[in-house]
């Protein structure tokens, strides 16, 4: 049986993020929803649910913190996507926006993305690049890994 999914991307600074949400959801038929236009959705018919994001500040964007906390049905399987200068697990914001709605977190994935924000501006910033075609290919294989592809 087919999961449907969908991912909650916000991905404002290079489009990073949203490099991988396309990939996957091209390839998988995955419903794509910009959390920075769209402020509410019933998220209930969904088996799988994706909250993806640069981090800005050292957390998700504001956006899909909101749209998660206002959003997100209870008993839910979800799983996050996040692109940094650093590419570091900074999971803690959506955790604690999700807090109450007993998900099962299924998997994350993060990556490299390009920054030049503030004073990276001034080197060309970090992570040039980034997410490049292997970084793509492993958001591919972490989302297969999720759906048993």
């Amino acid at each position: 049986m087919s999961k449907k999914a969908i991912i909650i991307c916000a991905s404002t600074h290079h489009g990073n993020t949203r490099k991988l949400a396309n990939a996957i959801a091209d390839k998988y038929g995955v419903e794509i929803v910009d959390a920075t236009k769209t402020k509410e959705k019933d998220l209930s018919e969904y088996d799988l649910i994706g909250f993806a994001s640069g981090i800005y500040a050292g957390k998700l964007h504001q956006a899909v913190i909101n749209f998660a906390k206002n959003n997100l049905s209870k008993n839910k399987d979800v799983f996050y996507i996040i692109t940094s200068a650093m590419g570091k697990d900074q999971y803690k914001s959506i955790e604690t926006a999700i807090e109450g709605k007993n998900a099962n977190v299924v998997g994350t994935f993060a990556c490299k993305g390009y920054n030049t924000f503030g004073p990276f501006k001034l080197v060309g910033g970090t992570a040039k690049g980034h997410p490049d075609t292997d970084d793509i290919n492993n958001a591919l294989r972490f989302y297969e890994g999720l759906i048993g592809a």
